[in-house]
């Protein structure tokens, strides 16, 4: 049993997700199909996008996205050493696809305000080897889309937008996810929606959809559009295992798309309740005389609706090592915490011993880190009674 009588997010299935997945099961169809393809129709629909290819991870999507971008069956593919901007404030998945493909990251601050990238420090890295943005969009939030797509326009930068925390969430009515030339969706346990692991990659261009469904299966030419031209050339080989391109496995399984899809079906119920859910324990916590002038809740972005992940909170009025303190104490009272992403990448071991950056002052990331956390938020109505173990819990974390 959890330790935690607020979790970071509850068993995530539904009765009837289990008798979807169970259904696959007994059908002794586990591997990709229908399911799977169905469930990636009905996102395309749904968030408006081109092109929606299911994974078995958010962090393959991203992988994806950056191999196909230097992949030699793309046109305009980017080659080695060709920089990426990416906020300091991003998950290792998001950033090592640019390593592996023989890229090199640009480290950019963090707006204070909406833990997003600082679109005004953008112009001061691009340089003539600055081919790409890879966007974080934390926590349900985004930076300024106005702006930064003018930027991109601008300089004539590609965009790859990690939405793996934000499904659901619009700018201006518009998806996060859909702005770019390739987006990531993670379908993990706490997220939005969940099939257990799970993900999916969207992008706009149809050559690029075929190249990453080949890496996707091991790089054979299968159910892409390069099939019958590369059949045609290689006569003398078995048409249903010809390998054209580099390749990985990074198949969802029948079992979670029927999860997933299900889940995705209800998407804007549990949006709505995790909004309601969230309201309700910022009242009750802002309202609390004893907690008010010691905690800051993090807002939306201007122009966002969000379809929030978990509640970002800020220590307000600390000293050395108060987070730490607090976060034990919440931990011990029943609230399960997490630190807002990884806090400043460029401070993890694994960035130093690869000297990804010589610089790691990014003093809006570490502030974030320093000070803030998020908790989860419930996706099933919470009631009065809860609330009330919920500051309970707060204010005895803050003596």
């Amino acid at each position: 049993m959890s330790k935690y009588f607020y979790p970071l997010i509850e068993n995530p299935f539904s009765d009837d997700d289990i008798r979807k997945g169970i259904k696959v099961l007994k059908s002794k169809q586990l591997t990709l199909g229908n399911t799977t393809r169905n469930f990636e129709k009905t996102f395309t629909s749904k968030i408006n996008s081109k092109y929606s290819l299911m994974v078995n991870s958010g962090s393959s999507a991203n992988l994806l996205a950056l191999q196909c971008l230097i992949n030699p069956y793309r046109k305009e593919r980017l080659k080695k050493g060709d920089e990426i901007i990416i906020p300091t404030l991003c998950w290792s998945t998001s950033l090592w696809p640019i390593i592996q493909s023989g890229l090199t990251p640009v480290f950019i601050d963090i707006n204070p305000i909406t833990l997003n990238i600082d679109e005004t420090q953008i112009k001061k890295k691009i340089n003539k080897r600055t081919k790409a943005i890879m966007l974080i969009h934390v926590l349900g939030n985004s930076c300024n889309m106005d702006q930064l797509m003018k930027i991109k326009k601008k300089y004539n930068l590609l965009l790859i937008e990690d939405t793996c925390e934000s499904l659901g969430s619009k700018y201006k009515n518009k998806y996060l996810g859909t702005f770019g030339e390739f987006s990531s969706f993670s379908f993990y346990s706490s997220h939005q929606i969940s099939s257990g692991e799970g993900g999916m990659i969207c992008c706009k261009d149809k050559m690029d959809y075929n190249i990453i469904k080949s890496l996707r299966s091991h790089g054979w030419s299968r159910d892409t559009s390069f099939e019958n031209k590369i059949s045609k050339k290689n006569k003398h080989l078995d048409k249903r295992f010809i390998f054209f391109n580099s390749g990985f496995n990074l198949r969802p399984t029948e079992i979670t798309a029927a999860i997933g899809h299900n889940q995705f079906k209800r998407i804007n119920s549990l949006i709505r309740i995790r909004n309601i859910n969230r309201k309700k324990i910022i009242n009750i916590l802002t309202n609390n005389r004893f907690l008010k002038d010691k905690i800051y809740i993090y807002e939306k972005n201007k122009f966002v609706t969000p379809s929030w992940f978990g509640l970002s909170i800020k220590i307000v009025n600390t000293k050395m090592n108060t987070k730490k303190r607090i976060i034990q104490n919440l931990e011990k009272n029943g609230i399960e915490t997490r630190p807002i992403i990884s806090g400043n990448f460029a401070k993890q071991p694994a960035a130093i011993k690869y000297g990804l950056t010589k610089n790691n002052k990014y003093p809006n990331t570490d502030n974030i880190y320093n000070n803030s956390f998020f908790i989860g938020l419930p996706t099933k109505k919470i009631y009065n009674h809860y609330l009330t173990r919920i500051a309970k819990a707060f204010e005895k974390s803050f003596k």
